[in-house]
């Protein structure tokens, strides 16, 4: 990633900080209570908000954590090869906003390496509803 890629994400962390107020949490929960679906890397991604930092300021909330997600992309490859299943469940990990019950998100997937490809992060963006 670019340098302006690293300054822009500290950035916003910086602001998150300062504008959002932290409280620690008296249980473990394991579902936010946010589902997203989304694009990335050439597919799509359906996922729930996992273990997270959140940052409340009603009526708005920013988590950073981990994303359970079902991924559907079918990958391309040579007549003959193996084919991939198109859904499969992956982990990834990002930023979620949410203002009422809209939430965006701006997750990050890691793509392994294969034989025809290096192993890559990959961004994406997601829009869904917290309940």
């Amino acid at each position: 990633m670019k340098i302006q890629n690293y300054a822009a994400f500290i950035g916003c962390l910086a602001l998150t900080l300062f504008f959002f107020s932290a409280q620690s949490q008296t249980k473990a929960v394991l579902f936010e209570g946010i589902i997203v679906a989304g694009y990335v890397d050439h597919g799509a991604f359906i996922n729930c908000a996992g273990p997270s930092i959140k940052f409340n300021k009603k009526p708005y909330t920013v988590l950073l954590g981990l994303l359970p997600s079902l991924r559907i992309k079918e990958d391309k490859v040579a007549a003959g090869a193996t084919k991939n299943a198109a859904l499969t469940p992956n982990l990834g990990f990002g930023l979620t906003m949410a203002f009422h019950h809209l939430a965006i998100q701006v997750p990050l997937y890691y793509n392994p390496k294969t034989a025809t490809k290096n192993g890559k992060w990959n961004p994406g963006v997601g829009l869904g509803y917290k309940f």
